[in-house]
């Protein structure tokens, strides 16, 4: 009886090439209005009479409902391969169609599962690159991340503190300042820094400056002829002091415009060549270091256990017969740099004189010793010629027995010395290990994936191995009553 006017039809077909002797049931409503709500495809049949039985499932909203159909037919050869259609009775309308669809992914979620399939290729082309891709990889985990790279250590960055001391006295004789003696006192400006000491090695004094009206420096912007030239008031990025709008005689030839500066104002358009403490480069350096690797509560100082006062007093570093020494000579630190120590005494320059401390606390600790390195940090060379050096100025001031006020201003060029501190400690951890071995482990795919490369696009029977390789299952390929892995 149909009560929804509309038949449901079944054809048999012929299900594959390679199977004719099975038939494929296949339904679909009639006319075509909607997709038929069958939930697959059942294989059937044989070559002589058979009974077929087919079992519909209808989804409709109100529940689900199994149709059962007999049919008896004789297949007598290919022209009875396709029948008749035949006619039962359909029930509701099915659910929409992404409902059928999210029941069919939830269903094949929950009850399939996947699992790759192996194929052995016999090819000595295949077999050799994949061993010695596999080898390469072996090679860079032991090699570079377990030996190289010590990956079996958790490791930690140094924390450090430095503090340093400058010993040194040299004689000077000029004819404006006569026989003068400088200690440590004058030279290293200023007595303590973080993490660095400056050292001056020249310098421009300008004695007894008191406040008061004197020529401005000559330049294109302070020579006058007349009063009218100077602008009271005005100030420029180089000016000495202020203009007072007089213009007055610099000198027998020139006059430049009158300032109220201290005076009599600085003059550096000469630089002393040679440098005026030529002698800096024979002072020591004590550098003291001490160390700390918070995970591992290690903390260690440059200065060695093995290393005693009597040592101390007379070592100096060299990198061949005292490399823990921690006096250094400034001149063969600028030396070790690859810098001519006079010509930068002129004027100025940045030193970085490095510790490293890479330890490995798998080992003694007497093993964890620093290592020094040194480098010039300023540019010094042909393309880098505006503002060379280093340099800053400073003065000292005095009350005279008149109660006037007066001080020498000191431009001072030298050499910083920066002591830069690096290092990274390591030991042996669980996590790190397991977490690389892991990683090495993984690796090993890329072999996998090159040799299939290789065999799939690059062989020239890669059609036969793709065939091999992958399997292409389709629902109807199940039957009426089977069930996975049975053989019913």
């Amino acid at each position: 009886m149909n009560t929804s006017g509309r038949l449901l039809r079944l054809d048999f077909e012929s299900c594959a090439d390679s199977q004719p002797h099975l038939l494929c049931a296949r339904c679909q409503w009639w006319p075509h209005t909607s997709p038929c709500p069958l939930d697959q495809m059942h294989t059937v049949g044989s070559e002589h009479t058979e009974k077929l039985q087919l079992s519909v499932t209808l989804c409709s909203r109100r529940g689900t409902a199994k149709l059962s159909s007999h049919f008896s037919q004789t297949l007598t050869g290919e022209d009875d391969v396709n029948s008749s259609p035949r006619e039962a009775p359909c029930g509701r309308l099915p659910v929409p169609a992404f409902a059928m669809a999210l029941c069919g992914a939830l269903h094949s979620f929950l009850f399939e599962y996947d699992t790759p399939r192996i194929v052995l290729i016999r090819s000595r082309k295949v077999g050799l690159i994949n061993r010695a891709v596999q080898l390469g990889i072996l090679a860079y985990v032991i090699g570079w991340v377990f030996l190289w790279e010590k990956g079996y250590q958790e490791t930690d960055s140094v924390v450090s503190s430095v503090t340093t001391k400058v010993k040194g006295v040299t004689l000077t004789n000029t004819s404006t300042l006569g026989a003068r003696v400088w200690d440590v006192a004058d030279y290293v400006i200023p007595p303590q820094g973080e993490n660095t000491v400056f050292v001056m090695t020249n310098v421009i004094l300008t004695l007894n400056q008191s406040q008061g009206r004197c020529p401005e420096l000559p330049d294109d912007q302070t020579k006058c002829e007349v009063k009218n030239n100077c602008i009271p008031g005005y100030v420029s990025t180089h000016s000495s002091g202020i203009q007072t709008g007089a213009c007055v005689p610099y000198n027998n030839s020139i006059k430049t415009c009158e300032v109220f500066a201290w005076c009599p104002v600085e003059d550096d358009y000469h630089i002393p060549k040679p440098a005026f403490l030529q002698e800096a480069e024979n002072f020591t350096l004590l550098v003291k270091n001490n160390i700390w690797y918070r995970k591992f509560n290690f903390s260690k100082r440059n200065i060695l256990p093995t290393i005693n006062s009597t040592y101390l007093k007379n070592c100096i570093y060299d990198a061949q017969t005292d490399p823990f020494c921690p006096i250094f000579r400034l001149g063969k630190i600028v030396e070790a740099a690859g810098q001519d120590f006079q010509e930068m005494a002129v004027e100025g320059g940045v030193m970085a004189l490095q510790i490293n401390w890479d330890c490995n606390l798998d080992r003694a600790a007497s093993h964890c010793v620093p290592k020094y390195s040194f480098r010039r940090l300023d540019n010094k060379d042909s393309a880098h010629t505006v503002s060379p050096g280093y340099n800053f100025r400073f003065a000292k001031y005095y009350r005279n027995s008149d109660g006037t006020e007066s001080r020498t201003l000191v431009k001072a060029y030298g050499i910083r010395f920066d002591i830069i501190v690096f290092g990274k400690a390591g030991k042996f951890d669980v996590i790190p290990t397991m977490i690389n071995i892991g990683s090495g482990l993984a690796l090993f795919g890329v072999a996998t994936v090159l040799c299939d490369i290789v065999v799939l696009y690059c062989m020239k029977k890669k059609y036969y191995y793709r065939e091999k390789k992958y399997k292409y299952v389709e629902d109807y390929e199940l039957g009426v009553g089977e069930t996975y892995g049975t053989d019913s």
